[in-house]
């Protein structure tokens, strides 16, 4: 596995700012985050029920891809109830940054061990591109965290469920638990402060062909085989 390494540029204002995509300032994110940090003492607990309040809130479906940049505003993806690694990270950072934490979102090529035939015959490879994750600043110090797996999806599929606490990096599991293969790393991207949107369709249609971002929904059995 190829390590992922640390956000070495230091944290700034831009980091808590709002952008066209991640805007954490419409009223919806904002108040989104609000509801979901209620209670929360500190930073850390705020940005952990963050990260439990995306990861679980929204199914994982790596077939609803689109070509509309208003789908990858924070404020378009929290009125939907599926989602895949890119709006959901998108999402987490708006979150973050609606509440004051600072956010990157962080870009890596994972091979997905597990990927099933159909969407490895809509891609072509078990190579996913510019996979997205976040970088969140606490404590004097960046942690690169994957929102992208529901836990209902890992549950039924025996795949490990991706948990953090807020004092560690949480990326995606090199094994499932019955200790097979699962994600690989393979080149890490950079961290940013806003999408980069345009980079990562060229890539994809590089990659996959234009195909790939076709709207498309499907189920979980379409996601991990067993």
């Amino acid at each position: 596995m190829t390590a992922v390494p640390p956000v070495d540029e230091p944290v700034g204002a831009a980091d808590v700012e709002p952008t066209s995509f991640i805007d954490a300032d419409h009223p919806d994110v904002a108040r989104w985050a609000a509801e979901v940090t209620a209670g929360c003492a500190d930073d850390r607990s705020r940005a952990v029920a963050l990260f439990h309040a995306v990861r679980d809130g929204w199914r994982y479906d790596p077939y609803g891809t689109s070509r509309d940049p208003a789908d990858y505003r924070a404020s378009t993806i929290l009125s939907t109830s599926t989602a895949w690694c890119v709006p959901k990270s998108i999402l987490f950072a708006a979150g973050l940054r609606a509440v004051g934490i600072p956010a990157r979102l962080g870009y890596a090529d994972v091979r997905n061990h597990l990927t099933t035939e159909k969407l490895s015959a809509r891609m072509g490879t078990d190579l996913f591109v510019y996979h997205g994750y976040v970088a969140v600043y606490l404590d004097g110090q960046w942690w690169k965290v994957s929102s992208a797996f529901n836990i209902e999806l890992c549950e039924r599929f025996g795949t490990k469920v991706l948990e953090w606490d807020g004092t560690h990096d949480a990326l995606m599991h090199p094994f499932d638990e019955a200790g097979r293969r699962h994600m690989e790393y393979v080149r890490d991207r950079g961290a940013y402060r806003d999408v980069p949107l345009d980079d990562i369709f060229t890539c994809f249609d590089e990659v996959y062909g234009a195909s790939m971002l076709e709207d498309e929904s499907a189920d979980d059995d379409d996601v991990f085989h067993g």
